[in-house]
């Protein structure tokens, strides 16, 4: 297993950033607001999780150990791979996930894309006795899911700057996808920062 990477980061893609390790460029799946604290030609250490499958080897990166140790747990609970969980730590904090589970909030985990009602509940059954209680505050004192970030346009503009764009053009992007956020907001969701880097980068693509 490798359990972590280390070395300067080479590329940054949407989903992916290439640390160089030894000399050879190793691609590993992040989350946006992994991503977000990455910048090319600085070093990097991620806590990673190497998923074998018969026809693919993926890893996965994290900005800590303890998000790796979350997304394994959350794959011990039945249809739960390695996107589902990842999917679930770029909308949650692993705290807030752990009390989430604790108060067993349906409402935090269909904030997840690809998670309804029924799979919530079936979920927070699963992982009751498996994720513990959270390890940075006590269970009342950390609103069930709060983003990773401070704030969607934080972790979006931090995101898009971290992949090489200027400021200036981060913010038009962000401002181009706002709509988008604020209606998922009002729906009682929360703004979905993988689908809304995806969007805001094909608004700076169309505008090049």
């Amino acid at each position: 297993m490798i359990a972590f990477v280390s070395g300067p980061v080479a590329a940054l893609a949407p989903t992916t950033a290439v640390i160089e390790v030894g000399g050879i460029g190793m691609a590993v799946q992040c989350t946006p607001g992994t991503l977000a604290g990455l910048q090319i030609g600085t070093d990097a250490r991620l806590a990673t999780s190497l998923v074998v499958r018969e026809d693919s080897l993926t890893l996965y990166g994290f900005a800590d150990d303890d998000e790796r140790q979350v997304f394994e747990l959350l794959q011990t609970a039945s249809g739960v791979g390695p996107r589902l969980a990842q999917a679930m730590l770029a909308t949650h904090s692993p705290d807030a996930l752990r009390t989430a589970v604790a108060t067993g909030d349906e409402k935090a985990l269909t904030a997840v894309s690809g998670i309804g009602k029924k799979g919530a509940q079936k979920l927070l059954l699963e992982l009751k006795d498996r994720l513990g209680d959270p390890v940075g505050a006590r269970i009342g004192q950390q609103g069930v899911g709060t983003p990773v970030s401070s704030s969607w346009r934080d972790q979006l503009q931090a995101a898009l700057i971290g992949l090489g764009y200027a400021t200036r053009e981060a913010d038009e992007a962000v401002t181009a996808v706002t709509p988008q956020a604020e209606a998922a907001i009002a729906g009682g969701g929360q703004a979905p920062v993988p689908q809304l880097l995806r969007a805001a980068l094909q608004t700076l693509n169309r505008a090049r």
